[in-house]
């Protein structure tokens, strides 16, 4: 009953490479009829809403405004707190039809993919950091190429990016190598003993790592500073970035990242690519970054034979604003949101329903002289709205029950509202901190949990890049003590072979390898 291989035949490899790929199976047998199942608990009153939730009490242009108390109200407000990734399940056959193929195809299935999604040619669809000259992406050369107040300002951010990663970074979260390469000694995990036993933890970062940086409808080089630096803080040493046709900025960020291999794909294709592999280009452990439906959904797909940071959804911001709030700075805000995507949400609660009013308008006189007022126009249509509420614990309420990837707080003690609120991504505190700082230079990481996961979610960082392994060693001692009761709660289990895996060892024919062991070499 157990197959014996040696290292060196044919049946040894296949098999070490079977058991590599080992994992939860196939889930795509059962998925239909669970899906049905949760459907069908869940009822039609907590799915997902589709189409306009609401009506507006008022209606100033783009933003409409409802008003605490209405029934559109609250209904809008259930309809924001169920919002999310969308719909995957209209994209999934596609999906899972390109990750067939790339694993089936490889190489020749992503070159075919580029052709007929992107509408060109990979001249190198793998190349590692380094020259061009010799084969590399030159992301040196590509920095260099840049104008001085871009590269400068890419290298500040990097800079500052790193800091804050490193200020993250646990006593937990680093290697013995790792920990004595960064600075301040750091101890890897942690150990003790209780009552003759062994216990701990060690922490290790994971050894290769796939960034994903959009390249479709805007390029996202700060993307790739805010993934792959934390990566690099927390000691990975393979950082696969896939973006598709990446220009000297995506390059040099890449560069300044500690990138060491470029896949030069984007979509599902690329995702399928990281997780799976390609002749050329090792699958990694772990996918990160932000992406559209199909991205998303393969990230989904993939789960499980990789590890992933969540499913990104559209990105959003709430702005909690009193009567005192500027509403130019508040409409900035939201349209810098807006201008990522069509599907983007600009949210604004306010105890002041004259400051909705003002907002709207500055939206509305600033749209025209926006490089990107189609997206913004689409998203602020579709996805916009000002909630009224009647005090500022209701602000705190509110916020709570969405749990926005963004939070901007124009009111007064803007730290004292932010404690009463525990579910968000990323605070912005004070009218003076712009959703443009977080998004490129402050610190943190602007990969953020969307569509409400902030409630378990949390921002790309350190800890989202090792690995944790517990550690137990019984004495002889501690296991005369102790066996008994594991034996006891083995057997109430009716698991037989657990609890003699224990008196086997508390016999006293037992021999201890150990003392053998040291017998041997003396």
């Amino acid at each position: 009953m157990l197959p014996i291989y040696i290292e060196g035949s044919p049946e040894f490899e296949s098999t070490l490479s079977a058991l590599r790929t080992r994992g939860t199976g196939d889930l795509a047998n059962v998925t239909p009829a669970v899906t049905e199942i949760i459907d069908n608990g869940c009822g039609t009153g907590c799915r997902r809403p589709r189409g306009d939730p609401a009506a507006a009490v008022h209606h100033q242009a783009m933003l409409p405004i409802y008003i605490e108390g209405s029934p559109e109200f609250e209904s809008t407000l259930s309809a924001l707190r169920t919002r999310g990734t969308g719909d995957l399940a209209n994209v999934t056959p596609a999906v899972t039809e390109i990750i067939d193929n790339v694993r089936r195809g490889g190489t020749s299935a992503v070159l075919g993919y580029i052709e007929k999604f992107e509408r060109r040619t990979s001249k190198a669809l793998v190349r590692h950091a380094g020259p061009e000259a010799e084969g590399g992406f030159g992301g040196a050369e590509a920095l260099a190429r840049l104008p001085q107040e871009v590269r400068a300002s890419l290298e500040t951010a990097a800079a500052r990016i790193a800091r804050y990663h490193e200020r993250q970074r646990d006593a937990g979260d680093l290697g013995p190598a790792e920990a004595a390469a960064s600075g301040p000694p750091l101890q890897a995990g942690f150990s003790y003993e209780d009552e003759g036993v062994l216990l701990g933890m060690r922490v290790r970062p994971l050894r290769r790592v796939g960034v994903y940086a959009p390249g479709g409808k805007a390029r996202y080089p700060s993307s790739v500073l805010m993934s792959a630096i934390p990566a690099r803080v927390a000691g990975v040493r393979d950082i696969v970035l896939a973006s598709p046709s990446a220009d000297d900025v995506t390059l040099a960020a890449a560069h300044l990242s500690g990138v060491t291999t470029l896949l030069d794909s984007g979509g599902a294709q690329a995702i399928a690519a990281l997780a799976y592999g390609l002749p050329e280009l090792a699958p990694v452990d772990k996918i990160v970054g932000p992406g559209n439906a199909y991205v998303a959904c393969a990230k989904k797909l993939v789960f499980g034979d990789v590890s992933i940071d969540g499913i990104t959804g559209p990105s959003e911001i709430l702005v909690l604003a009193d009567d005192a709030a500027d509403p130019r700075l508040v409409a900035a805000d939201l349209l810098s949101q807006a201008e990522h995507d069509e599907a983007s949400y600009a949210l604004l609660a306010t105890t002041s329903a004259k400051l909705a009013e003002a907002v709207a308008r500055e939206l509305d006189a600033a749209l025209p002289e926006l490089t990107r007022r189609a997206i913004v126009q689409a998203s602020l249509s579709t996805h916009a709205a000002a909630l009224v509420v009647g005090s500022r614990a209701r602000l705190a309420e509110v916020a709570d029950q969405l749990a926005v990837e963004h939070v901007g707080f124009h009111v007064a003690d803007a730290e004292g509202l932010f404690s009463e609120i525990g579910t968000l991504g990323a605070a912005l505190l004070g009218s003076l901190t712009p959703v443009a700082a977080g998004d490129y230079l402050a610190g943190p990481s602007h990969v953020l949990p969307t569509g409400g996961s902030a409630r378990f979610g949390a921002p790309l960082g350190v800890y989202d890049f090792v690995t944790r392994a517990s550690l137990i060693r019984y004495s002889g001692a501690a296991l005369r003590a102790q066996g008994p009761i594991i034996e006891k709660l083995a057997l109430a289990e009716g698991l037989q072979a657990h609890a003699r895996a224990v008196s086997l060892r508390l016999s006293s024919t037992a021999a201890d390898p150990a003392a053998k062991r040291g017998a041997s070499q003396s």
